[in-house]
């Protein structure tokens, strides 16, 4: 898996508007929130089974209603179009979970 240049990267980000470079320009990472801890867990429960079946893991932290989130591929050594198809997937859920058009 080949890291995205700087130009498709660029292009990625702009679809993925609730997403945001981290300060080492590797990785992507968001903050949701859901109604309360078990909306929470269903969504890291169906993000998980996905996550498995594709061989791309996130790395994500929970407290209560709040997943933070980070994506980015170990193996490239930065961001591939393995971490954006996984963060359009986790909006995708999100916005199922919550009715929510994209908001965090």
């Amino acid at each position: 898996m080949d890291k995205l240049d700087a130009s498709t990267l660029r292009a990625g980000l702009e679809a993925l508007p609730q997403w945001q470079l981290d300060d080492t320009g590797t990785a992507i990472r968001r903050s949701l929130r859901f109604a309360d801890f078990s909306q929470a867990f269903g969504f890291m429960t169906q993000v998980a089974l996905h996550a498995e079946r594709h061989d791309h893991h996130p790395e994500w932290f929970n407290v209560y209603n709040r997943v933070d989130v980070r994506l980015t591929t170990h193996d490239a050594g930065g961001l591939t179009d393995r971490d954006l198809a996984l963060a359009r997937y986790i909006d995708a859920v999100h916005a199922a979970l919550t009715g929510g058009g994209g908001r965090s």
